[in-house]
């Protein structure tokens, strides 16, 4: 029997970046329409999909020429809602698909989180994922408060006693603590509740979480860090892990990574899956296919490219020279304390770190990125699947694909579920039916 799959759809960008108004996208609706979220999420169990995703941002980007303009004119990376309320709700009209929500271990408090997917897990009878981000956007520290972002490494290590504390509230009350006595009167045995006495770096908490258990009692942790530092918080606690892997070398030199952090933290990597995002057109043949790829690069003028990364990298790229090399460019960027392993490091994997570039080369690969046209796969059923199966194998079969964000809603994603699923199923690549009633079941975490 051949190794399935795990699908996933992202839904954190079907109305930003200029895809809402592709044609045929949002077809009658505008953002935040609940009824479009609800259609997209049945699409996605009809087809068996593991999981719908949500990433955040809280901030509007105003690192571009230092004025939100540009990304309030272009719908940069902003409007964004809290999807909590969303997910309770849809999680009320299905039965199977898992809901990923993410939330910044940066800025907010592990009690408070920790409670919130305690409800939500309850609410759709164990199917919540948390995702745990370290955020990077000035725009999002803004709103919290902070001057300035936090370090790059401290961002990771508070993360970890974030999510330690979060793992400790989750576990100080036993699953068999509640007894409901009617005949007593008794609620609960005081001796399978304890406090945590949390007193770490960042954070200072007595617990216990005053919650029932969840089903899952806690939710599937989910990270995404890319880097040295992001790798080794991802073998800390995460029991999925997401990831830009654009190629088969990626894949497989992220997955070697990952397995030595994990071994190194007495973990067994057979237990961590990688979902490697990927962003497909699936049409019946390849003319059509490879018609809407093109459409892809009108999604954004220069200046929403410019917004777009601009806040990403907490770099202001109207002010580039007219000629400067990528390694110049990410150099400043990481003394600025933002990530390094944005865009223009992978710019400087690409055409050399030492290669002088002009600005406008700059904006034309930038364009190709934000949109996701060099790793937009269009194709048949039958091509898309290949690919598919030759970077599932590539990454050890742990793992599977995390759909990118579509840009046509909700068409793309029924071409997911109508043509390209049954292709992976027809190849004993992908469940026929849901194996468990929780996330944590059918992922098998």
């Amino acid at each position: 029997m051949k190794p399935k799959m795990h699908l996933a759809f992202d839904l954190s960008k079907t109305h930003l970046e200029g895809r809402w108004h592709q044609p045929g996208s949002w077809p009658g609706a505008t953002f935040p329409d609940f009824t479009m979220f609800e259609n997209v999420v049945k699409i996605a169990e009809s087809g068996k999909l593991d999981m719908v995703f949500f990433g955040d941002g809280t901030g509007l980007p105003s690192t571009w020429g230092g004025s939100h303009e540009a990304a309030g004119r272009w719908g940069v990376g902003w409007p964004r809602h809290d999807m909590s309320p969303y997910i309770a709700a849809m999680g009320r009209s299905t039965q199977h698909i898992g809901f990923g929500l993410t939330y910044s271990s940066t800025f907010m408090h592990p009690f408070y989180v920790a409670r919130l997917l305690n409800s939500l897990d309850h609410i759709t009878n164990g199917r919540m994922a948390f995702n745990v981000v370290a955020s990077t956007r000035f725009s999002d520290a803004a709103n919290y408060g902070f001057d300035e972002l936090m370090e790059h490494g401290q961002r990771y290590e508070r993360m970890e006693e974030f999510v330690d504390v979060c793992k400790a509230l989750w576990a100080s009350v036993d699953t068999d603590a509640f007894l409901w006595d009617r005949a007593s009167g008794i609620v609960a045995d005081p001796g399978k509740i304890r406090p945590i006495n949390h007193v770490g770096k960042h954070f200072r908490v007595k617990g216990p979480l005053p919650n029932v258990p969840s089903p899952q009692v806690a939710p599937i942790l989910i990270q995404a860090g890319a880097s040295p530092r992001g790798v080794a918080a991802s073998a800390h606690f995460a029991d999925l892990v997401f990831a830009a892997n654009y190629s088969l070398e990626a894949a497989t030199e992220h997955r070697r990574k990952l397995d030595t952090a994990l071994i190194a933290k007495n973990r067994n990597p057979s237990k961590v899956g990688i979902l490697s995002l990927v962003n497909v057109l699936v049409e019946e043949n390849q003319v059509e296919a490879d018609r809407r790829k093109e459409q892809l690069l009108d999604l954004l003028p220069e200046e929403g490219v410019g917004a777009f990364f601009s806040d990403k990298a907490g770099y202001d790229f109207s002010q580039l020279p007219d000629r400067f090399s990528p390694g110049e460019l990410n150099d400043m960027i990481a003394r600025s304390g933002a990530s390094p392993a944005g865009f223009v490091f992978k710019l400087a994997e690409m055409v050399g770190r030492d290669t002088v570039i002009t600005r406008r080369d700059f904006f034309e690969h930038a364009k190709r990125d934000v949109t996701e046209y060099d790793i937009t796969f269009a194709g048949t059923p039958a091509r898309v699947a290949d690919l598919l199966e030759e970077m599932f194998d590539a990454a050890d079969n742990r793992g599977g694909f995390m759909f990118s964000a579509a840009s046509v809603t909700p068409h793309d994603h029924q071409q997911i579920v109508d043509l390209l699923v049954p292709e992976l199923q027809r190849r004993g690549r992908f469940r026929t039916e849901y194996e468990g009633t929780t996330l944590r079941e059918n992922l098998g975490a």
